[in-house]
């Protein structure tokens, strides 16, 4: 084991670190739509009992296999096995981190360029297809490459920091920051005529839409949101000092993680109930849709500005976290310097993210980023959280996930019992379900 791995400094540091890690696109702009497009209340009760019933144990699982290694992936695999016969699970999380980055830093990109035309009032006037024409023109272009490349310079310079100067100090302004925004639309979103219909479309199920295509669509929301089966969690846990409660830190996040979809939900449908459009619009939502619904509310520049800042927040803690994994490895596996492998990481991504941005332009028949986007989403990553819980479960020590779950965490036995259970047996096949689903 090694000793001298740096730690996060603060309870605070770990809490907005790892919920950084988990917050991101997923909740602000992913989770909308697919409520949306699944019903609204029925699906956000399915989600939620996922996120704790499978959730919460998957990430015990992770935390378990960082803390108790001190390494990232797939070293953590190795040491909790003494043998490398399962670091093909590891190598599975790294080329997910590897492919995310360079779809992701392309979405991260285009929040910068809604952030400008929002400051200068660009969507005053115009009409959805003017708003659509506008969207498809801009994505296709090298302007949304070099708002990638950019984003991707902020991610360097904040890895540059290390894990306690840069990660979680970093973490500490901005996710306090992205609380405060969405609070700030939460109350707007009150005193707006649609409130009460926006509402009540989100927290009131119909059980009459409750499908086995909605079930299985807020099951895997729930994984994707939680940002399992990569490594994101095992890389950050391998930062926790011992007084680090795994379980409660576990719920902890899952609840941010939730309480930050929700959040969205409450200022999204009531903007889209209040001015007659569809909730179920899809991945649309956002980039186009909510800057023509700003344009109609009372200062609508401001709200759309504090918006697409909120999503750059969200794009940028996620990034950092899915670089971190690459990091490390590199620095455990290979005795990089953290100042070389964040530079070999951010020189890769530019090319790769580049080529994912010019997927909606010159290389559109080969398309990249959805390459990317299928192959991680629903292959990499999901074959990553079955092969953490069947891990843990079967092939780990069971010393140590006690002691780290149970000991450390004080935690009843019952519990413990209980959490490993679902690790063991219910969490791979409802994520099993996941994979086969994507892969239909």
């Amino acid at each position: 084991m090694s000793t001298g791995r740096v730690q996060f400094s603060s309870k605070l540091g770990v809490i907005a670190a790892t919920v950084g890690s988990a917050v991101g696109l997923g909740n602000i702009w992913r989770f909308p739509y697919e409520a949306g497009t699944h019903g609204g209340g029925a699906f956000l009760l399915c989600y939620i009992l996922f996120v704790f019933l499978i959730g919460v144990p998957t990430i015990c699982a992770e935390f378990t296999m960082g803390r108790a290694s001190r390494v990232g992936i797939p070293g953590a695999f190795r040491q909790g096995h003494k043998s490398r016969k399962w670091d093909v699970v590891g190598y599975f999380g790294i080329l997910a981190a590897i492919l995310i980055l360079g779809f992701y830093a392309v979405v991260a990109g285009w929040t910068f360029e809604y952030i400008i035309e929002s400051v200068l009032n660009a969507f005053k006037e115009t009409t959805p297809e003017v708003r659509h024409e506008h969207f498809e023109s801009f994505i296709s272009g090298w302007r949304a490459v070099g708002w990638t490349i950019l984003f991707l310079l902020v991610n360097a310079l904040v890895l540059l920091g290390g894990v306690q100067k840069g990660i979680e100090r970093v973490s500490n302004i901005l996710m306090p920051l992205l609380f405060i925004i969405l609070i700030a639309f939460c109350i707007n979103s009150f005193f707006m005529p649609g409130f009460d219909q926006g509402i009540t479309f989100l927290f009131h199920p119909d059980f009459s839409k409750l499908t086995p295509d909605v079930i299985l669509s807020a099951l895997g929301q729930a994984f994707f949101s939680l940002s399992l089966g990569m490594g994101c969690l095992i890389t950050y846990s391998s930062y926790f000092s011992d007084r680090t409660p795994l379980v409660k830190t576990a719920f902890q996040i899952a609840f941010l993680d939730t309480l930050v979809a929700i959040l969205a939900g409450v200022i999204i449908f009531p903007a889209v109930f209040s001015f007659g459009m569809s909730p179920a619009e899809g991945p649309t939502l956002v980039f186009e849709v909510l800057p023509g619904i700003f344009n109609l509310m009372p200062g609508g520049m401001v709200w759309s500005t504090l918006f697409f800042i909120l999503l750059s927040v969200a794009s940028l803690t996620s990034l950092i976290s899915v670089s971190e994994i690459v990091v490390a490895f590199l620095s455990d596996e290979f005795k990089l310097s953290r100042i070389k492998a964040t530079m070999l990481l951010t020189a890769f991504t530019v090319v790769t993210s580049t080529l994912c941005s010019l997927s909606f332009g010159p290389l559109r028949s080969l398309n990249l980023f959805n390459i990317f986007d299928y192959v991680s989403s629903n292959i990499l990553m999901t074959l990553g959280g079955i092969g953490v819980c069947i891990f843990v479960g079967w092939k780990m020590r069971k010393c140590d996930s006690l002691e780290e779950l149970h000991n450390k965490a004080g935690i009843p036995i019952w519990l413990y019992n209980t959490i490993m259970f679902i690790i063991k047996y219910l969490a791979p096949i409802c994520i099993t379900i996941v994979f086969i689903a994507g892969l239909i």
